[in-house]
């Protein structure tokens, strides 16, 4: 073995690592239109998951209806993650778009 080959345990540690640095990462849950959901259902989702009052849930609905899309929430992929797939488990059309800061 020469001394340039990676061990299984250093692979391990360094995809912790970057996965540790991805979580913290800055990013935006981005809501999609599509033409299954009802406006009641998408406000229900957006109340239930993301604990939104109704007026806020109503005003994202619309713009994602007209917009095309909308960023629902913003902050890190760790607290995104559950958020989104939470949506997703009830249809909606939802990711997560990760960003650098600007330094």
């Amino acid at each position: 073995m020469s001394e340039n080959t990676l061990t299984n345990k250093d692979l391990e540690e360094i995809l912790l690592e970057e996965m540790e640095t991805s979580l913290g990462q800055k990013a935006d849950l981005i809501v999609y239109n599509d033409d299954f959901n009802t406006f009641d259902w998408v406000i229900q989702c957006f109340m239930e998951v993301c604990h939104y009052a109704y007026d806020q849930s109503e005003q994202l609905s619309i713009l994602i209806h007209f917009k095309g899309k909308a960023t629902v929430k913003s902050g890190s992929l760790e607290i995104l993650k559950p958020i989104k797939d939470a949506l997703v488990e009830r249809g909606l059309s939802a990711v997560i778009e990760t960003y650098k800061d600007a330094q």
